[in-house]
């Protein structure tokens, strides 16, 4: 781990991740949990205490997360026995896991998806750190997580995950080529394959047999509880949206939950992550939660391809958003090895064979 081969590159899988929990290298105080391990990654849980800040900041390569947060606190909340986080609020809560990273892993951080379809900003700092979500080779330290609700209120707890990590050695990122290589072998979306950067999507926005082709964020909508599954009713918290075949107008400041034309793979020996396409696009801003993990949509996970489920946010302006409309992409990333967990196999995955769908907590 040390010095990773050539051969050993790429992401980190499920079996990578234990022997390092094992070494120290990833630490949890209380100790790591075995629901926490993922096919590649590893969900992060929220500590004892949330601070709230006056404003989201990064330490910068000279200073703690401490030293900053003396200067930014206002108050701070007990979790364990639960608190709300209010809706346009910036809150710091320091996290129950720390690394002791060896040289040549890196780790990058990401919304769980339950947590994006909620937009629910949240994003991951460390001491020293210039960047939201990337954690350097050697790093040594504590994690915290930035949580700024933008919709909804929610109640949350210690323990809770909002977040997950993955962990990379060396590169592990395809190629245009490579990228068109592995779909000649094993095709990744059902029907032709955009790729330029990794393999574009584009949003569905032909109804569905109810006439819905996405959701939008009530303004003024209640407190939501992480802890509750299948709790709240839709119509509470989402307006449904039609299309009149002329496509969708986005309002600006408005969230929005739409689902990607394609239906994709993820092969078990590779992982993706979904980024936003391009600024120049629009005046829009696709998805919070990016990682998909390997097996996702996949028939050997028992999977038929799943789409993506889009969490759009428009920006300053109304923008028209047209049906098969190019919005995002998924870069592929080679695994060092094969999982010995699949997305959906044996584990309790909320997405797999996906269409357009909310987070866990609404009926």
């Amino acid at each position: 781990m040390t010095d990773p081969s050539p051969a050993r590159q790429g992401v980190l899988p499920i079996q990578t991740l234990r022997a390092m929990v094992d070494r120290g290298q990833i630490s949890g105080d209380p100790a790591i949990l075995e629901d926490q391990y993922q096919p590649a990654s590893l969900d992060l849980r929220l500590g004892r205490v949330a601070y709230r800040v006056r404003a989201s900041f990064l330490p910068g390569s000279q200073a703690n997360v401490a030293d900053r947060l003396s200067r930014f606190e206002m108050h701070r909340m007990d979790l364990d026995a639960g608190a709300v986080l209010e809706k346009g609020c910036v809150y710091l809560v320091p996290l129950m896991e720390s690394l002791t990273l060896p040289a040549g892993i890196t780790a990058v951080a990401n919304a769980k998806s339950s947590t994006g379809r909620l937009d629910l900003l949240t994003r991951v700092i460390t001491d020293k750190g210039s960047e939201f979500d990337r954690i350097a080779e050697g790093y040594t330290g504590p994690l915290y997580a930035e949580i700024c609700p933008r919709s909804f209120s929610v109640l949350v707890r210690a323990g809770m995950r909002l977040n997950q990590i993955r962990f990379r050695a060396g590169k592990a990122e395809l190629d245009d080529a490579a990228l068109t290589a592995l779909h000649a072998a094993e095709p990744l979306v059902d029907g032709a394959a955009h790729i330029d950067q990794g393999l574009g999507f584009s949003v569905d926005l032909r109804p569905r047999e109810d006439g819905v082709v996405g959701y939008r964020a009530k303004p003024h909508a209640g407190v939501i509880d992480l802890d509750r599954i299948a709790a709240y009713e839709r119509a509470d918290f989402w307006d449904e949206l039609r299309s009149d075949g002329d496509g969708l107008i986005l309002d600006p400041g408005a969230f929005y939950i739409l689902v990607s034309q394609e239906a994709v793979t993820i092969p078990p020996d590779y992982a993706a992550e979904m980024a936003p396409y391009m600024a120049l696009m629009g005046e829009f801003r696709v998805h919070y939660a990016g990682f998909f993990d390997p097996g996702f949509g996949h028939a050997s996970a028992g999977g038929k391809g799943s789409r993506g489920v889009l969490e759009v946010r428009c920006h300053e302006s109304p923008f028209l958003l047209e049906h098969g409309q190019r919005v995002g992409r998924l870069v592929y990333e080679r695994m060092s090895e094969q999982p010995s967990r699949l997305y959906g196999a044996e584990i309790k995955s909320n997405y797999q064979g996906q269409g357009l769908k909310l987070s866990k907590h609404f009926r």
